[in-house]
């Protein structure tokens, strides 16, 4: 008998704070800086809501906000939440060289470690932009799972390392790996439809947009992707405002309330998944997700001029 629920629901949580307005929309504009200090009193409300709901949850921690936060990150953890990397100061991994992209995931661990101790099993790159070397680094790194692609909506897969693709050849699949990919969708997740920034992302939705996304989302997944996973990644200076906030209690009501439905840490829903659906045989059941069959190269690329 399958010890996967129908659906297990991710609350993933996005502790960005002030390394996402200074990486990733590169300011040195005060005001728009402590925008991400609004992670403390948020991250708060929604431990609380967590609480409620006896849900645990996984935190993606950068490196640079454990520093800035080192109380509420241990609260974090004394609350029963784990952590997943997030980078040093949320970079762009395509920014910088292999060896620099070691260096900052050394970075973010060696902050996490210090403290709480904890070296996380998941990776999550930063705002999921990923270069032709991070599936290389996951798994030197000894990292068990990844939530930074899409190749799917609500089932995990393996992932692939090796990929590598022209604009004028066929795309060449790489080398199946062990690392388990739970996958991530924009529409899945509060800041592109609820944050503003001038000529960036243009936000500012009513929070009755993203209640009817997810709800649909969720009413979508129960029903059709048995084993899967809905993972929703919300960031607290983002949801934890007035009507925004409500979204998530009600979302999370509803969830708590569908008897197909089970609240699981990513590290929890990867063990169950893994162990029920091992490589080769996932493989053979998703020959198109493994890279497999595929033609690598027309006959008349091969002819001479």
């Amino acid at each position: 008998m399958s010890k996967l629920p129908n659906l297990t629901y991710c609350m993933t949580i996005g502790l960005d704070a002030l390394s996402l307005w200074i990486s990733s929309f590169h300011t040195n504009n005060p005001s728009m800086l402590s925008r991400g200090e609004l992670d403390v009193t948020g991250c708060r409300r929604v431990l609380d809501i967590l609480d409620r709901f006896n849900i645990k949850s996984t935190f993606l921690v950068p490196g640079h906000t454990a520093l800035a936060y080192p109380n509420l990150i241990k609260e974090i953890r004394d609350r029963g939440h784990e952590f997943a990397w997030h980078g040093w100061m949320h970079e762009d991994a395509r920014d910088f060289t292999k060896h620099e992209q070691r260096l900052i995931i050394e970075r973010g661990l060696e902050a996490l470690d210090l403290v709480v101790g904890v070296r996380p099993r998941g990776h999550v790159s930063p705002a999921w932009n990923m270069s032709t070397d991070t599936i290389d680094l996951i798994e030197e790194f000894g990292f068990e799972f990844d939530g930074s692609r899409m190749a799917t909506d609500h089932l995990p897969v393996y992932v692939r390392k090796g990929d590598s693709w022209t604009k004028d050849g066929p795309f060449q699949f790489g080398q199946l790996t062990d690392i388990v990919g739970i996958p991530v969708a924009w529409i899945m997740d509060d800041v592109p439809m609820f944050e503003f920034a001038w000529g960036e992302i243009p936000g500012l939705k009513s929070p009755a947009h993203a209640e009817e996304m997810w709800h649909g989302e969720l009413d979508y997944a129960a029903e059709n992707c048995p084993g899967g996973v809905f993972n929703l990644t919300v960031h607290p200076q983002s949801i934890a405002r007035g009507a925004r906030i409500r979204v998530l209690e009600r979302l999370l009501q509803k969830a708590s309330e569908m008897d197909n439905v089970t609240f699981m840490k990513q590290s929890e829903y990867v063990d169950l998944w893994r162990a029920e659906n091992p490589r080769e045989d996932w493989r053979a059941k998703n020959p198109e997700l493994a890279g497999d069959g595929s033609i690598r190269e027309l006959p008349s690329m091969n002819r001479s001029a």
